[in-house]
């Protein structure tokens, strides 16, 4: 276990250019305790203690703002980075030095008893935001950008990228617009 600890204190040393030290590695990065706590929790999945799983795995969730199913599959060197949002499904299964940025989610699109979330294979790096739906597979070393919404398989290697921010309307023709006509009435902009 402090094996493991460790190497996810280089991975993390190695991919997120904000961490100083072990120590605040450690004490500071919520992502890592829920990657933690999961471990604990998939154990006590895998030995039907299933109650208490989830019900630590709910605290891990109040705690950390981290939910990861106790029955979800992470490898090894898994870093969440930012964590806040980020939601793995129960039928998830990640493999080794993948790294996840804030909220996203690795979400289930069918209500049957099985396979429904994504499997993310070695060396993907997820983007803030991302959303990746159903049992799809993500193949190894690929790229998905921040907001990108994945509902396909990814080929090992791809780059997925949201779509590409666009003007709606020139600032020289909503000066011309009465407030009542502009597109973004009712949406709080």
């Amino acid at each position: 276990m402090v094996r493991r600890i460790l190497e996810d204190i280089r991975a993390i040393k190695e991919r997120d250019p904000a961490a100083r030290n072990a120590l605040e590695i450690l004490l500071f990065y919520p992502g890592m305790h829920a990657v933690w706590a999961h471990r604990l929790n998939h154990w006590l999945w895998q030995k039907r203690l299933r109650f208490l799983a989830r019900f630590l795995a709910h605290i891990v969730r109040i705690l950390t703002g981290v939910e990861i199913h106790p029955g979800a599959k992470l490898g090894r060197r898994v870093t969440i980075d930012h964590g806040m949002g980020v939601v793995i499904g129960e039928t998830a299964e990640i493999g080794n030095d993948v790294h996840i940025y804030s909220g996203v989610v690795l979400g289930g699109v069918s209500t049957e008893k099985k396979k429904r979330h994504p499997t993310v294979e070695d060396g993907v790096v997820i983007g803030a935001g991302a959303i990746l739906l159903g049992p799809i597979r993500v193949g190894k070393g690929a790229r998905i950008g921040a907001g990108a919404v994945v509902r396909e398989d990814v080929p090992p290697g791809a780059i997925v990228l949201a779509p590409s921010p666009r003007v709606v309307l020139k600032p020289e023709l909503a000066e011309k617009l009465p407030p009542a006509e502009l597109p973004f009435t009712g949406l709080g902009i």
